[in-house]
């Protein structure tokens, strides 16, 4: 579908990039410019109780900028792409009624790609051969499975990092139940594709230096320990309901504490490996957006470092109101 639709089909706002890129600082700036209303597409943001290793917005931040599909669920809960795509195909409806532009903002990249595309059809998930996978695994290593995935499809091994086990294990578990690789998967799905009801305008954010990106990660997640992101996931290990297998305990941060907590690991190492879990989370968000279709790219000149946030947020909104000013007429 092309953007430049909108004179046919209702517009809708997509603000993507790479973690700590400024997506939410930028849709709140846009909401007030284009009287806009905030859908999250984020699949941590989704938890309630977990607000410090997920960055999401302060309590004044959403009392002042509602957030749509945020604390939505507790962690013990299920929330799939399937449930995502229909609440906000409805939301945008909505907001649409209300005379008002929906704005989706967020890094969770399938989201974006089921909401456009509609869900696919892949084989439903198989205990006795995810348990093979896990030997494999457990015998051999992650970097093993990484392997025999790309034996049988290159793409998606080429896109799936190896340290990045869930995606790696649900890859190649599509192949040994159906026999298609999850790419031969996708091109099936792009012929009998879901159509998507709205006209989107597709922002992404960029850092023009990676390496400065880098640091705002660390330095993000330095935050985070000092603002007590420890003893809010000890209040979730405390529960006694959730465990590391879990969706939401899965997510990055709250992995490596999880480990730190279960003593698995010293907390020096939970401060490294979260700060590297972060950091490869970028570059998957950064290899989903390569490929992406009718895209609008914004890079944030993070390496400016005489501009304050404000300024750099301003040169984000003038260049994004632009793109989608013109888009409107």
């Amino acid at each position: 579908m092309s953007i430049n639709d909108c004179a046919n089909k209702s517009p809708v706002v997509f603000i993507m990039g790479p973690t700590a890129s400024g997506k939410t600082d930028l849709a709140m700036r846009l909401s007030d410019e284009f009287n806009g209303e905030i859908v999250s597409v984020d699949s941590a943001l989704i938890y309630r109780d977990m607000n410090i290793g997920t960055a999401k917005p302060s309590r004044l931040e959403l009392q002042a900028y509602p957030h749509h599909l945020v604390d939505i669920v507790d962690p013990s809960d299920a929330y799939s792409a399937a449930q995502f795509r229909e609440d906000a195909l409805q939301l945008i409806a909505d907001i649409h009624s209300r005379g008002r532009l929906p704005i989706l903002a967020g890094g969770s990249m399938m989201y974006f790609r089921v909401l456009l595309e509609g869900m696919s059809q892949l084989p439903q998930a198989d205990s006795a051969v995810r348990h093979k996978i896990e030997q494999i695994a457990a015998e051999h290593g992650w970097q093993e499975v990484h392997r025999q995935l790309a034996e049988v499809d290159s793409e998606s091994a080429a896109r799936i990092h190896p340290n990045d086990p869930q995606r790696l294990q649900r890859a190649l578990e599509v192949y040994l139940l159906s026999g298609r690789s999850m790419t031969q998967h996708r091109i099936i799905e792009q012929q009998q594709r879901a159509e998507f009801p709205f006209a989107p305008i597709q922002i992404a954010l960029a850092p023009d230096d990676r390496a400065i990106l880098h640091r705002r990660i660390a330095e993000r997640f330095e935050k985070m320990l000092s603002n007590g992101f420890e003893q809010e996931v000890r209040a979730l290990f405390d529960r006694g309901d959730l465990n590391a297998g879990m969706p939401s305990i899965r997510c990055v941060g709250y992995r490596q504490m999880w480990s730190y907590l279960e003593k698995e690991i010293s907390y020096d190492q939970m401060r490294e490996k979260g700060v590297i879990a972060t950091r490869q989370l970028a570059k998957r968000q950064f290899t989903w957006l390569r490929g992406w279709q009718d895209l609008n790219w914004i890079y944030t000149s993070f390496r400016d470092e005489a501009l304050s946030k404000p300024e750099l947020l301003d040169r984000l909104q003038q260049n994004a109101s632009q793109l989608i000013s013109n888009q409107l007429k």
